[in-house]
């Protein structure tokens, strides 16, 4: 494998404000993420893409060095993750360094680790396209999740004669923690449409996103609890 560790950090956050590089437990929430990467991970194989110089400073006062400021057509609300991978994987071999396996980190997942990283690689292999980190989802589409008809009434989103939440299937939800990501299949496909996918499961912890100021509390009070 030669890996590419991809981080990008949006300086623009709407649900909590320069959230990045704001202080969760002592410390900027991309730490978190820059930590995790290098205990898999040497330095010249991490990248922070990011569009904001303060976002720089910040990572670079942990000696990791950011190459580049993102360009602005990559900084905008709208902008794809896909295509910020990609400037990032051409950024990589403009300088002679030519990967095969993307690892995308979220800067918004704290509680993944080292140790996640190493399992999802694991699971990797060169015949699929992407390992994915996974929770088991709580809005089950065979018993909670409802779509409205043409006539307007609810119907589930997902048809099955089920009578009780624990005889549903289990289905899985994108935590946004990890992806171990085929280049040769990013270069050919968006990865919406990949369609051969492992997952890799994670806790409901060590899946917490952060998104929203709700659940930036939430990770403040995890941090003091002892569970996993």
């Amino acid at each position: 494998m030669k890996p590419l560790v991809v981080i990008p950090a949006r300086g623009g956050s709407k649900g909590v404000p320069r959230k990045n590089i704001k202080d969760l437990g002592g410390k900027p929430l991309i730490y978190y993420t820059i930590e995790a990467a290098r205990e898999v991970f040497e330095d010249k194989h991490i990248l922070v893409s990011t569009d904001d110089e303060e976002i720089k400073e910040v990572v670079e006062k942990t000696g990791l060095k950011v190459p580049f400021i993102r360009p602005k057509e990559l900084a905008t609300d709208t902008a794809g993750t896909q295509e910020v991978l990609k400037h990032a994987i051409k950024f990589s071999e403009d300088n002679g360094y030519f990967p095969d396996t993307l690892v995308l980190l979220q800067p918004t997942s704290p509680f993944r680790t080292g140790e996640h990283l190493k399992k999802a690689i694991d699971l990797y292999h060169d015949n699929i396209d992407m390992v994915v980190s996974v929770k088991e989802t709580k809005s089950n589409p065979y018993y909670l999740l409802f779509e409205e008809n043409e006539e307007g009434y609810l119907e589930k989103s997902k048809e099955g004669n089920f009578t009780r939440r624990q005889d549903v299937p289990k289905v899985w939800e994108y935590n946004g923690a990890v992806y171990v990501i085929n280049i040769n299949s990013l270069e050919k496909s968006r990865m919406n449409q990949f369609n051969r996918i492992l997952k890799f499961e994670m806790s409901q912890k060590s899946s917490h996103d952060i998104d929203d100021l709700i659940d930036w509390l939430i990770a403040e009070k995890l941090l003091d609890e002892d569970f996993t």
